[in-house]
């Protein structure tokens, strides 16, 4: 990691700018300001943020109905949370 003033980095921000492209951790750090972590913003997301929560939602509500309808048995909240800690996200 690499702590930098933005006066440095208005000086050099392409050489900042490619050590964070390549994975460096570069932080700004500003009296007035605080600090902030530079960041590249990738093309392509991983699969986890290409959730599509509206069917995520449509299928909680059908097991929602689906329970109350008495045609499944919902989870206890212990169930879920120890489901959870089995799983590594």
């Amino acid at each position: 990691m690499i702590v930098i003033s933005t006066r440095d980095f208005r000086a050099n921000q392409t050489k900042y700018m490619d050590m964070a492209r390549n994975g460096e951790d570069v932080i700004l750090k500003s009296r007035s300001s605080g600090s902030f972590k530079l960041t590249p913003v990738r093309e392509t997301q991983p699969e986890s943020q290409d959730r599509d929560l509206t069917e995520e939602l449509i299928a909680a509500l059908r097991q929602v109905k689906d329970h109350i309808d008495g045609k499944i048995k919902l989870k206890t909240a212990k169930s879920l949370i120890d489901e959870l800690g089995n799983n590594t996200l």
